[in-house]
C-alpha cells in the first residue's frame, strides 16, 4: 500500500503533470484532464485490488466492549 501511495504522489507532482499540458485533445477533452482522471481511476482500482487480498481485522471480544 505504501508503494501505491508513493507512486500516486510521484505521478501527480506538478513537473510530471505539466508534461501532459499540451493542446492535444482526446475525445474532446484536454490531454491533462484525461491524464489526471486516468491516474485517479488507476489509484482507486489499485487500492481496491490491494485491499481485496488483505486479511480482515480480527477484533477480540474484550476490545469491542463485550462482557
Amino acid at each position: 500500500m505504501f508503494l501505491l501511495t508513493i507512486m500516486g504522489l510521484t505521478v501527480i507532482v506538478p513537473p510530471v503533470v505539466t508534461l501532459f499540458n499540451r493542446d492535444a485533445a482526446f475525445l474532446g477533452m484536454p490531454q491533462i484532464v484525461v491524464y489526471l482522471f486516468s491516474i485517479w481511476l488507476l489509484l482507486i482500482l489499485g487500492t481496491v485490488a490491494l485491499t481485496h487480498f488483505l486479511a480482515p481485522d480480527r477484533i477480540r471480544q474484550d476490545e469491542e466492549g463485550g462482557d
